[in-house]
Parts: structure tokens; C-alpha cells; sequence
């Protein structure tokens, strides 16, 4: 029996920033975002007297929301034209394929990023950093790295070849890395810009 305290007029209230955070960091798009979240809220109330109550109502709610983000960018990868940042990649995909272009042993990081990423101020400057992707670069990597979905799946939902997929992970992190380094002082913790 699922308890009175997780009912749906409790939701907003209780779990409104997180969801709204966490569909944010991957849609990185507010409007989009609060979309994806209404839309949770009301696939939740539909389904809320199948609800079992074994899984905290938070987590529940953010399976719903995770469906409905990689929906959104379904969609929204049927809408985007190719343009000549496209054409670009796809040269340099071309180009790492056929004659080797890559980095062969990337430099080391000016932090541990192990120690950091366990810090709550880390996590604020990470989102930052990601929000600076543009998004084909943003969308590829919250699907592979948030979402954990594979290759193949990234590929179709974004309509992207295997190769060109991997030149716009590489690029995204190259991107944050730099990105974090300036803007992330370990010692003590702070946020630079």
C-alpha cells in the first residue's frame, strides 16, 4: 500500500528541483525541461495506482522523467538540420578514420577528478561546464555518460554514424576537461570564473 505522504499533491513540493535539475542537465533547455517534468508528473498520475511503493517515489518519478528526456531528444533530433557544424564533424570523422588523427595519450588532469567529482561544489561546476557544450555535443554526452545508453542507441536516436559519434564524445570531453580545469580549484573547493 503506497502511503499517503508520497501522494501526488506532495510531488511538486518534494521532488519539483531535482526532477527539474536532472532533466535540465540533459535537456539543457529550462523550457524543455519543465516540459519533459510536467509531462512526468501527469504519465505519473495515470500510473500512480499501479505505483507498489517499493521504490522511493522520487526514483520512480525520475524513471518516468529519464523515459520522457530521451524522448524529447528523439524529437528533437528529427527537427534539428543539418548544418556546417555537421559537415564539419563528419570530415573530421573522416579524417580520424582514415589517417589516424587522435591524441595518443591525452595530458594529465590538473586535479583528481575522482576526489572531485565526490564533492557537492564539484557537481554545480560540472553542470556549468556541460551547459557550454553546444548540443549535439551536450545530448551525446548525457545519453553516454548520464544515461548510459550504448553506441547503437545514441546512433539511431540522434542519427549519427558510429564514427561521428566518437569524434563529438572526444570533442565534448576535451571540452569539460578544460572547462573543469579553469574553473575548478581543488585545494580548497571554490568555483573560479
Amino acid at each position: 500500500m503506497v502511503d499517503a505522504d508520497n501522494g501526488p499533491e506532495t510531488w511538486l513540493d518534494d521532488h519539483g528541483d531535482y526532477l527539474l535539475q536532472f532533466a535540465y542537465v540533459r535537456l539543457r533547455n529550462r523550457a524543455a525541461a519543465e516540459d519533459a517534468l510536467q509531462e512526468t508528473f501527469l504519465a505519473a498520475m495515470k500510473a500512480f495506482e499501479r505505483y507498489d511503493g517499493k521504490t522511493p517515489v522520487r526514483y520512480w518519478l525520475r524513471g518516468i522523467l529519464r523515459h520522457k528526456v530521451v524522448d524529447y531528444i528523439r524529437k528533437a533530433s528529427r527537427e534539428v538540420a543539418v548544418d556546417d557544424t555537421e559537415n564539419t564533424e563528419i570530415l573530421d570523422s573522416f579524417r580520424f578514420k582514415a589517417f589516424g588523427i587522435h591524441d595518443q595519450n591525452p595530458p594529465d588532469w590538473k586535479f583528481d577528478p575522482q576526489n572531485a567529482f565526490e564533492r557537492k561544489e564539484f557537481m554545480q561546476v560540472f553542470y556549468d561546464c556541460l551547459s557550454h557544450l553546444n548540443e549535439n555535443m551536450g545530448q551525446a554526452f548525457a545519453l553516454r555518460e548520464l544515461e548510459g545508453l550504448s553506441t547503437e542507441e545514441i546512433c539511431k536516436q540522434l542519427k549519427l554514424t558510429p564514427n561521428n559519434l566518437w569524434v563529438i564524445l572526444h570533442r565534448a570531453r576535451k571540452q569539460l576537461k578544460s572547462c573543469l580545469e579553469s574553473n575548478w580549484t581543488e585545494g580548497d573547493g571554490v568555483y573560479e570564473c
